[in-house]
């Protein structure tokens, strides 16, 4: 797979794979994502088959691969393995090269990177011990209020109140979501609650200085949270294009810039 004019960075979370592939100008070929299951590599695979699809390429036309996320010493196509932190922060500087702070909300784990004017990490908070301020968080309410994923976002701009779950823990907000619907609150209330519960936890993690740039598949999806963070901050809240392929696209571009 060396000679091609194609970079590809393929990151395999805990919920979905993506893949980005770059050419020689940094220019985005091709993105392709899907559901990572049970089988990584396999996803990943089939993730890069998709994306290949797309840009018209083959296998051939890929001069070198970097993979990263949660499974990434599963993708056996790619050289090398770099970490979530690394890339996320490699691709927020592509478009936002100066001093920044990422946050980036995964379906399993969020992010605090802390970038200097040249990209280098400076610093880096990680949330790994429950659901709180994830995804995986947002998934939960959502199944205890019996509505799908795809409208949270919709509901929680139409509350009529600004709202708070009190709880972060996942088992803990579910009580207190039931004590609400007992009480009749609305459900958009209720969502718009927790969007602000996931805010607030991210914003315990580390002090948020300077400028904000938030990214991952959780505000791809759900762009509300930028406005929810902006409003909790008090100042702008920046967003990437594609803010899902982040990741990938950092690997992507390690890629490239290890080839060179």
């Amino acid at each position: 797979m060396k000679g091609g004019s194609l970079y590809c960075g393929v990151d395999v979370g805990a919920s979905a794979t993506k893949v980005v592939l770059v050419d020689t100008q940094d220019q985005v070929r091709a993105r392709a994502a899907l559901q990572s299951g049970v089988d990584y590599q396999a996803s990943a695979r089939s993730c890069l088959q998709s994306a290949l699809a797309c840009a018209s390429a083959t296998d051939q036309d890929i001069a070198a691969s970097v993979a990263t996320g949660y499974g990434r010493r599963n993708v056996s196509f790619a050289a090398t393995a770099v970490t979530e932190i690394t890339c996320h922060g490699r691709g927020c500087h592509h478009f936002f090269p100066r001093s920044v702070v990422i946050v980036d909300i995964g379906g399993q784990d969020s992010k605090v990177i802390k970038l200097d004017s040249e990209g280098r990490r400076l610093d880096f908070k990680m949330n790994r011990k429950c659901a709180a301020g994830t995804g995986a968080f947002l998934e939960e309410i959502a199944a205890r209020l019996g509505i799908s994923l795809d409208d949270l976002d919709r509901l929680a701009r139409g509350a009529d109140k600004e709202f708070t779950l009190g709880s972060f823990c996942t088992v803990f907000a579910k009580t207190e979501i039931l004590s609400y619907i007992r009480k009749g609150e609305r459900v958009e209330n209720i969502v718009r609650g927790a969007f602000n519960s996931v805010v607030n936890r991210i914003i315990e993690m580390d002090r948020m200085e300077g400028e904000i740039v938030l990214t991952g598949g959780v505000v791809q999806y759900n762009p509300y949270l930028r406005e929810a963070l902006g409003n909790a901050l008090e100042r702008e809240v920046r967003v990437p294009p594609h803010p899902q392929f982040t990741g990938a696209l950092g690997a992507a571009l390690l890629a490239k810039e290890g080839a060179s």
